[in-house]
């Protein structure tokens, strides 16, 4: 009873300390996001080059996704995290300095390093089911993901209080924003360090090979084992198929997800500006959005524990063909397609968080790490993909066709849903997966 005692007081240690280096974390993430595709666009003289701040971002999480996770199952999670955000320190100063020099390939390289950021905050939620109960593993990384919100809100704000800090110290226009996020990644560092004491993932292991070696003894007190009739090993053999089927669901359903929501949401503001809406609008219906990504990630971190992964992750899906039919027939509508991008965000948040819970549950052993840094890794290639491709969709077929086009995405995870649905909710043999 005491073991379990403290084990619970160590995940709600985790969870407080890993929701305070996101909150922290994030605030470079909404500076790159909001005020990097301004700096971009000052920079290299170009508004074409706006976006750069964005793709290079994500390019730069989907790089660091598995090297973070390969620290993480050497050294554990304090490490990996802590190097993570001073990565993304290191690209806010980058950016500072490139904008000192008006060097936009030296920016693109800040733009690059502070997407690290993002791959931490990913790599978190994980870190969040380390040695949490399987009853609580949705909602304790529901709540890490929550938190995401409070640094993607304030981030984009930080414009006014970065000019004060800009002017005060004498540095370029555009990047006192940055300066505070590298006190932020900084601080956030030292949170990690210190406050992840002892390592979640290095006290899950632990426990792992502990009730290995209780395995393996029992093993050896019975004798050696009976071997398996043709029909028992059959059956072994359907039940990995099965549950390495499982695995493929979740990590794919994840990534749709994400290449869904990122596909609709990039060229909505392109669309909204093109029917003549204000910036305030479109600021407006992103930040709704970005508040349905985030805010109600808690009531669906408690759901997948209730009801099930899959059934969450179908309701994520029934979300998004509510928004894609919203922003589809009501194109020319500012206001359904701002509630159509509320959906997309709920959608977005339900899939993921009853996905990244799927995999934790499915994966387990020493190369968990692994599974999981590729699943981050796939996730923001397909964030990066949807949102290059919906560029040219946009000007093929226009705002509705592209949420046409992006509900075929959610067709395919719904009828995958359907196959596996009756497939066991079994552990993963790690050491045949990660080869």
């Amino acid at each position: 009873m005491t073991a379990v005692a403290d084990l619970a007081a160590l995940q709600r240690r985790t969870v407080r300390v890993l929701v305070a280096g996101q909150i922290l974390g994030g605030l470079g993430i909404g500076s790159t996001l909001a005020i990097g595709a301004v700096l971009a666009a000052q920079i290299s003289g170009s508004d074409a080059w706006s976006g750069s701040a964005a793709t290079l971002s994500t390019l730069g999480a989907a790089a660091a996704a598995i090297p973070l996770a390969r620290l993480a199952q050497r050294l554990g999670r304090r490490p990996a995290l802590a190097t993570g955000v001073l990565a993304a320190a290191a690209g806010a100063v980058i950016t500072v300095i490139a904008a000192g020099f008006e060097s936009f390939p030296l920016l693109l390289v800040g733009f690059g390093l502070l997407g690290v950021g993002t791959a931490v905050n990913l790599q978190s939620r994980f870190a969040a089911t380390d040695v949490a109960s399987p009853q609580r593993r949705g909602r304790d990384l529901s709540i890490v993901v929550w938190s995401t919100t409070i640094g993607a809100v304030l981030g984009p704000n930080l414009f006014g209080p970065g000019e004060l800090v800009a002017e005060a110290f004498g540095m370029p226009p555009l990047t006192g924003s940055f300066a505070i996020a590298v006190l932020a990644q900084v601080t956030a560092a030292v949170v990690y360090l210190v406050g992840l004491r002892p390592d979640p993932y290095v006290v899950s292991q632990d426990r792992q090979r502990a009730q290995d070696l209780v395995d393996s003894t029992e093993a050896e007190r019975n004798g050696p084992a009976e071997p398996h009739t043709e029909s028992q090993t059959r059956d072994l053999a359907s039940a990995a198929a099965r549950s390495r089927a499982l695995l493929v669901f979740a990590i794919g359903s994840i990534a749709i997800s994400h290449a869904v929501m990122v596909s609709v949401m990039a060229m909505t503001p392109v669309h909204l500006t093109q029917m003549g809406s204000s910036l305030t609008i479109v600021g407006l219906t992103i930040s709704l959005h970005i508040a349905g990504m985030y805010a109600l990630s808690p009531l669906f971190g408690w759901l997948s524990d209730r009801v099930g992964r899959i059934r969450t992750i179908l309701i994520g899906q029934g979300m998004f063909v509510v928004a894609l039919v919203l922003v589809a027939l009501g194109a020319e509508s500012p206001t359904l397609v701002t509630v159509g991008l509320i959906f997309l965000g709920l959608g977005w948040s339900a899939a993921t968080v009853s996905g990244s819970a799927f995999v934790a549950d499915l994966v387990t052993g020493p190369a968990r790490t692994r599974i999981q840094g590729r699943t981050d890794l796939i996730m923001s290639l397909s964030g990066a993909a949807g949102g290059a491709l919906a560029g040219p969709v946009l000007a093929l077929i226009g705002y509705a066709g592209l949420s046409w086009a992006a509900g075929l995405l959610v067709l395919i995870v719904i009828a995958a849903a359907g196959i596996v649905a009756r497939a066991p909710n079994r552990p993963v043999s790690v050491d045949q997966l990660a080869e």
